[in-house]
């Protein structure tokens, strides 16, 4: 991981290297391709389910009511879809666990 807490793509190529023993070049497509099949299951409007890890589900939110919390004045919020992220429970527990 970088210093600053994130797990970048090149960070999860270059574990693929060391652990597996991929070349370097082919860890980085490897990373490229499970994402790329990700983000098109998705663009589908597919949920993806990860076992052990999490599930990235789609939800369509309603048309509602918002308000300008500076001015008041109430504003609709367009219908629209969102992305979300539901660890699993064994994941859940490592993070508890770690700290």
């Amino acid at each position: 991981m970088t210093a600053a807490g994130t797990l970048t793509r090149a960070d999860l190529a270059e574990a693929l290297h060391k652990e597996v023993g991929l070349a370097r070049a082919d860890s980085a497509k490897l990373v490229e391709e499970i994402l790329r099949h990700m983000c098109e299951a998705l663009h589908k409007g597919e949920n993806v389910k990860i076992s052990s890890f999490g599930s990235f589900v789609l939800r369509d939110k309603g048309e509602r009511v918002g308000r300008n919390p500076k001015t008041g004045v109430e504003v609709p919020i367009a219908p629209r879809r969102v992305l979300t992220f539901r660890a699993s429970q064994m994941m859940r527990d490592r993070i508890v666990a770690a700290g």
